[in-house]
């Protein structure tokens, strides 16, 4: 199919479905929730019974939004609210016809999110940037995000203290949270954006809010209603001290190539660091960390590599750099380009409409990525350097910014800077305009041996190896979408020029000017099998910056949201057309699909992959036949054991030969005991068989709070030989740690 006719098609077909069903949504007042005050604090217990409560005016969740369409809500749900000159008291009793069905479980901070629970999304500014989610489910667990736009960040945490009781009925519970968990304009009589929200999974995954909520209308904090009835609160200045100790007893082989050799342990090591917060009111925070312990209790889960020559993206998850995220997204920047720091600063507030972050670290060991046009190449260094990171960015109207970014890396005889300024504009109600724009300024390391490779920078004259080269960058990023209940449409326009670089953030490719299309078709039948359809075209065009076509793909794909919490989604590249490494490759056509399930409160279940035609990318790239595939299936036997299986493996073979290019297979179960609701022993076995390592991972943790937390494990990496020796321990850590958090 002629690719311009494809693209002309889809601007018709757009034009004509525009014509037929645009149409305006007239704003309406927004509900009302009165918080009312009281003289003295109480103490939570979940059973939502003090007598406190008999002052507060009740809400009640009413609309049904998913799967319905604000249809009535099937279950009972009223929500209190109040205030104490320090804390903000929130009550849910939420009404169960069949109390037995309700899905809960004693787990981890966060990961509630397959129980029955409701959220609170407060908007303390009322501008409809972001919001913070809080929630809680029946067994009194807590989960937090940092709504902002279209986007939520789970790694988003806050002190607050929740408590909930099951009883005959239903179940109850209250939040308490304190004002200075909350960043705020300090006013007379502030009215801040909320919503409420109770999730029932049951048959369907059933959501319930107080406020109606509009599908033609992109965007949840925007649909919020008014808290409205706090009267001068305010947050008295506060300092907040995180201190860690950590004692670790290492080990391992004295060589690596040598199964034979002797296994040593080092004598115990101790470390001491911590951080502090200071905010001298509730719109400012300045924090530093001093030889912070950055070391993850959590490892990375492995990901299949083989094949791709571009780098891999890690969550990030060290608490320093999840703060501020909002403002700083990817990929110009990624939090896990700062290595090794040994100290990191950081100052982040909002006057008005402006907010603004900047964060500086002091990197043992650099390492930062350069891309190219069909690989990256990844230089692990000992340079020691500088990072800067600064943001400020203007908020007006309804999901409206302006915003600016400066980030910086100084080594000792090279650097990396980036300039740039990006934008959203929401208009017509369900039309956004976003874009990005940065420019960027590098002098190479003269240092070969970390990256030493003739792989040039497209026609610009540069090449990627660090030979002490200097040159400029820059990228253009344009994203147009329109969001409707039965349609969704977006355009997107990427431009990078070949010698654009960031060495705080994580840019895989570069060289490429590329256009995509997509368009989403949804349908709500009314149906016992279905509650939604949705069938969606997608149009991808990838030139060179030479003008030389690299990629041409058509998509169509289906989406099923089915009853019994099932999900299945396919799709098919029809046309897919690449050139690689100098040759053109025509119909390297593949399908992907997956499938989740939630069938009952005790089992999760889910398979994916993609399976068809591939290049091999080697020096001598070829088509081959070959499949990506994966299932997980998760077992929750009781309310406190959870038992999680996951497996992925990848296969490819010369489509002409047979012969084998890669096949293998990664293997990783995590197996938890939830004690009570602050401790829990988890374990975690990981087998990867293109590395042929087998990894060992049990650890204990007590928390006492968001924030305040013991830690002990173990972590124990294997290598499988294939001789006499087998599978031989080439490193071996246990440890100890506590975090205390110390609010003054």
């Amino acid at each position: 199919m002629n690719f311009k006719l494809c693209l002309f098609l889809h601007l018709i077909v757009y034009f004509l479905f525009c014509s037929t069903f645009l149409s305006q949504t007239n704003k309406s007042s927004k509900p009302i929730f009165n918080i009312f005050k009281i003289n003295e604090s109480f103490e939570i217990n979940g059973k939502f019974e003090n007598p406190a409560w008999l002052i507060a005016d009740p809400i009640e969740l009413n609309y049904e939004f998913r799967p319905g369409d604000n249809s009535p809500a099937n279950e009972k749900t009223v929500v209190k609210a109040l205030y104490d000159d320090e804390n903000l008291y929130f009550g849910f009793q939420c009404l169960d016809s069949n109390p037995k069905e309700i899905r809960a479980n004693l787990s981890e901070r966060d990961k509630i999110f397959s129980d029955d629970y409701v959220i609170l999304i407060i908007d303390t500014y009322n501008d409809a940037q972001k919001g913070y989610e809080i929630a809680v489910n029946p067994y009194g667990i807590q989960g937090d995000l940092l709504a902002t736009l279209n986007n939520e960040d789970i790694n988003f945490n806050i002190t607050y203290y929740s408590k909930a009781a099951i009883n005959d009925s239903g179940w109850t519970a209250e939040i308490k949270i304190p004002f200075s968990s909350l960043s705020f304009n300090e006013s007379s009589e502030p009215i801040w954006g909320i919503n409420v929200v109770r999730t029932i999974p049951r048959e369907s995954r059933v959501q319930i809010s107080w406020t109606s909520i509009n599908k033609n209308i992109p965007g949840f904090i925007t649909q919020s209603g008014l808290l409205v009835g706090l009267k001068d609160i305010k947050t008295s200045t506060s300092f907040e001290f995180l201190p860690y100790t950590i004692g670790q007893y290492n080990g391992n082989l004295d060589d690596y190539d040598d199964p034979n050799s002797d296994f040593k342990y080092n004598s115990v090591e101790g470390r001491i660091g911590g951080g502090f917060k200071y905010s001298p009111n509730a719109n400012l925070s300045l924090e530093a960390v001093l030889n912070p312990d950055f070391s993850q209790i959590e490892s990375d889960a492995d990901q299949i590599s083989v094949n791709t020559k571009f780098a891999l993206n890690y969550e990030e998850k060290r608490p320093f750099f999840l703060v501020g995220n909002d403002l700083l997204p990817q990929p110009v920047y990624y939090s896990r380009s700062i290595n090794n720091p040994l100290a990191a600063s950081r100052v982040m507030g909002k006057s008005g409409s402006l907010s603004y972050l900047y964060l500086g670290a002091y990197d043992r060991n650099t390492v930062f990525v350069v891309p190219g046009e069909e690989e990256s190449n990844t230089a692990a260094t000992d340079e020691k350097s500088f990072a800067n990171i600064g943001r400020l960015r203007y908020d007006f109207g309804d999901e409206d910014y302006l915003g600016a970014k400066i980030l910086t890396r100084n080594m000792k005889d090279g650097h990396n800077y980036v300039l740039g300024f990006d934008w959203n504009y929401k208009f017509w109600e369900n039309w956004i305009f976003e874009g990005q724009a940065y420019l960027s300024q590098t002098k190479e390391l003269n240092d070969t041996s970390s990256i030493d490779t003739e792989r040039n920078f497209g026609s610009s004259g540069h090449t990627a190896k660090l030979d002490g080269e200097k040159y400029l960058g820059d990228v253009w990023h344009f994203f147009l979408s329109h969001s409707q209940k039965v349609y969704y449409f977006n355009f997107e326009s990427n431009h990078v020029s070949p010698t654009f670089q960031t060495y705080n953030g994580l840019l895989p490719s570069s060289g490429f000017r590329e256009q995509k299309m997509y368009h989403s078709y949804k349908f709500y039948p009314d149906s016992s099998f279905f509650d939604r359809v949705d069938i969606n075209f997608q149009t991808h065009l990838q030139h060179n910056y030479d003008g030389i076509i690299k990629d041409i793909i058509l998509t169509p794909s289906v989406n099923l949201n089915m009853k019994g919490q099932t999900y299945f989604y396919a799709q098919y590249h029809i046309l897919k057309n690449e050139k690689f490494n100098g040759e053109n490759f025509k119909n390297v056509n593949d399908a992907y699909f997956e499938i989740n399930s939630k069938p009952l409160k005790e089992l999760s279940t889910g398979i994916y992959g993609s399976v068809g035609k591939y290049i091999f990318r080697s020096d001598n790239p070829t088509i081959g036949y070959g499949h990506n595939l994966g299932a997980y299936f998760i077992l929750k036997p009781s309310s406190k054991l959870n038992l999680e299986f996951y497996y992925d493996r990848a296969r490819l073979s010369n489509k002409k030969t047979d012969e084998l290019f890669y096949d293998g297979n990664i293997y990783r179960t995590t197996a938890i005991y939830q004690f009570s609701a602050e401790a829990f022993f988890r374990t975690i076995f990981q087998y990867n068989s293109f590395s042929k390592t087998f990894r060992v991972y049990p650890l204990f943790s007590y928390q006492f709070g968001a924030f305040t937390t013991f830690y002990a494990g173990a972590t124990s990496n294997y290598l499988n030989y294939n001789n006499e020796f087998g599978y031989r321990n080439t490193d071996q850590q246990y440890f100890i740690k506590l975090q205390y958090l110390v609010s003054l």
